[in-house]
């Protein structure tokens, strides 16, 4: 198991360097540290405290074979050209989109190599607008305790594109959807600031447009 020097307690420090890390090393994760994200992905809220979700770990080769297959088809199709032909995003430059881009294409070829998976589903056949809302936040909690755990990790929904087909593949019974997975594992690359724009570009006080006086 590689030696960890990434992790850190500092919540601040880990929402603001917890960076997608699509380049994972296949080594295994002890499942002691899988137990902990789960752990803070059950800490999370939920709409009503109803607690409608469930969270597979994923280790079977096959299984994230099969998805990755999707996984891929939907870059090819629609992932792909989008990136090409789309401006980077704020806080980014066009060397390090393309560096992202990079890096979305190698999570793509290698997605079934992450040694976990935490696949997040909630019980419902037919979502709603306010749905994720019992999901999401769970998800962020796992990917800032992986943060805090040095390990890597993304959030990726890209499978939802082929989800009846992917859900099968994974095993899911009729009831739950996927929301999201997580790869999980030890990263090839580090921890550091988010690329971001402006905090007075998003933040408004009152009325919409006027900056957010602190931001």
């Amino acid at each position: 198991m590689p030696e960890n020097k990434a992790g850190t307690n500092d919540i601040f420090e880990a929402m603001h360097t917890c960076r997608a890390m699509r380049r994972l090393k296949p080594d295994p994760v002890p499942d002691e540290l899988i137990a902990k994200i789960l752990k803070a992905g059950q800490a999370a809220a939920s709409g009503g405290n109803t607690q409608r979700w469930k969270f597979l770990v994923l280790k079977d080769p096959a299984k994230k074979k099969a998805v990755q297959t999707y996984y891929k088809k939907l870059f090819d199709e629609v992932v792909g050209p989008r990136y090409a032909s789309s401006a980077p995003p704020p806080g980014s430059d066009p060397a390090k989109f393309k560096r992202q881009h990079s890096a979305v294409q190698y999570l793509t070829d290698h997605y079934h190599e992450a040694p976990v998976w935490i696949v997040a589903c909630l019980e419902g056949e037919n979502p709603n607008r306010t749905a994720g809302s019992s999901i999401y936040p769970a998800v962020q909690n796992m990917l800032l305790a992986a943060r805090a755990l040095g390990l890597g990790s993304t959030l990726t929904t890209r499978h939802t594109g082929y989800d009846k087909e992917c859900d099968a593949a994974m095993g899911i019974p009729a009831g739950y959807k996927s929301y999201a997975i997580l790869p999980i594992g030890y990263p090839m690359g580090n921890f550091g600031p988010l690329g971001r724009g402006p905090l007075s570009d998003v933040a408004y006080l009152d009325n919409w447009g006027t900056p957010f006086p602190a931001a």
